[in-house]
């Protein structure tokens, strides 16, 4: 508990911090006079001012943060000080320093996007198990075995990638043309057709449903010990296991049950050795249980490849998956209005936390892809035109471009009104999820 608590305060601070320090570089570019700038709310824990006169501070409550500019001239200010206050500047400059905070917090997800396409990650290759017949890939002649390259013509190197290329044909339906490797190496092109699947948090894996699974992890011998029944069926170190009796390509748990539940017995075994297929016979020996035991250590095959970019291609990509993720979200937002989403896929701060904990345990690479699409997420956020939100001062500034004077009080405090409403009614929305979630 302690550490999930820990990876959402990192999570937030840093990307609190980064939109408001967008914010204060705006404004401070365009002369703004910038009075506090806190990561954290109430009490000021430590302050320190620099020679702007902008107080830094560390407060009590670390759950985001806030940059605190002179909005008006005090009384009988002079010249200067006018010139200083954030709402004597021009309706350009104003809606900069506005904008900057979102565009922070997408720049953020960039650069973390392309640093970790230059440190590189291990991911499982893009080969499909076993096709359910009826599904659509079965339709479309997708076989076990075939390794996906592309995904309407942009090529996958991963499994990962290949989901997300799939994400919104899987979401909204259409067809799909997928460029297949088959088990005999040559490549085909496949055309998949996907009907419009609901997202749900809790719901069944769209891709499943599809018909495409990840081939499943296959058993290899990783250690055989002397004077013992795999030493003498001829089991070898490096071993790949594709038959055990009536089982294909046993996983690591049918594998054993299967050689647990076979004690006494003889069991034909099929193992891939240097290239060829040797065929062996297997007796597990009994234990003091009456359980089956091979004298063998058998580990988890599953084929990875390394997915890394130069430092061109890593910012290109950055780019890319931001923009990617961002044109997703935004779909999303709207088909959640319109009722085509369940708002069962809001998410709450306690959701939030469980996964920044979650990445946290898995490692940096996972921790950080986690950041990059929260950052995503808070940027678009405080993009939508709800008043009391980034967007909703664009939306002001935007009247005012056309009015050619500043939107009148009445409508403003509409606005806000309006603005708390939604964003309370957000809230409710999320924090009854993050519950349900937390008690289902």
């Amino acid at each position: 508990m302690l550490f999930t608590v820990l990876a959402f305060l990192v999570a937030l601070g840093v990307l609190v911090t980064f939109h408001e320090l967008g914010h204060y570089w705006v404004a401070r570019r365009c002369g703004v006079r910038v009075e506090r700038f806190s990561i954290g709310f109430g009490k000021v824990l430590y302050r320190r001012s620099d020679k702007n006169g902008t107080e830094w501070a560390v407060s009590a409550l670390p759950l985001g943060g806030y940059v605190a500019m002179q909005n008006d001239p005090p009384a009988h200010a002079t010249q200067a000080q006018i010139d200083e206050s954030f709402n004597h500047k021009p309706l350009r400059q104003r809606a900069a320093i506005v904008l900057a905070g979102p565009m922070a917090n997408l720049i953020l997800a960039v650069v973390i996007y392309a640093f970790v396409g230059l440190l590189g990650t291990q991911e499982p290759i893009a080969q499909i198990g076993p096709v359910p017949e009826g599904t659509p890939a079965a339709q479309a002649g997708f076989e076990a075995g075939d390794r996906l390259v592309s995904v309407d013509g942009k090529p996958v190197d991963s499994w990962l990638q290949a989901r997300w290329a799939f994400m919104d044909a899987l979401s909204s339906g259409g067809e799909l043309e997928v460029g297949v490797k088959d088990p005999l190496g040559q490549e085909k092109n496949r055309y998949l057709r996907l009907p419009a699947g609901e997202i749900l948090p809790d719901g069944q894996d769209l891709m499943a449903q599809a018909g495409l699974m990840l081939r499943p992890a296959r058993s290899i011998v990783q250690e055989v010990f002397k004077d013992t029944a795999a030493e003498q069926a001829g089991l070898r170190e490096g071993d790949l296991i594709i038959r055990l009796d009536d089982l294909i390509e046993p996983g690591i748990t049918a594998f054993v049950q299967k050689v647990q539940q076979s004690a006494g017995k003889t069991l034909e075994l099929e193992v891939l050795r240097d290239g060829e297929i040797q065929r062996l016979l297997l007796a597990p020996e009994g234990d003091a249980n009456a359980q089956g035991r091979i004298g063998a250590k058998v580990a988890m095959d599953m084929p990875m490849t390394l997915v890394r970019y130069g430092p061109i291609e890593s910012v290109e990509r950055g780019f890319t998956r931001t923009g990617q993720t961002f044109w997703f979200s935004l779909k999303m937002i709207g088909r959640m209005i319109t009722g085509e989403v369940s708002v069962r896929n809001v998410s709450g701060p306690v959701t939030i936390a469980d996964y920044a904990g979650q990445t946290a345990r898995i490692g940096l690479i996972a921790y950080l892809n986690f950041l990059a699409l929260i950052s995503i997420s808070i940027g678009l956020l405080n993009l939508l035109p709800v008043p009391m939100l980034d967007g909703g001062h664009l939306l002001y500034y935007a009247i005012e471009a056309v009015r050619g004077k500043p939107a009148s009080e009445r409508m403003m405090l509409v606005g806000q009104r309006l603005g708390l409403a939604l964003l309370a009614l957000l809230m409710s929305i999320a924090f009854f999820n993050d519950i349900t979630r937390l008690f289902s």
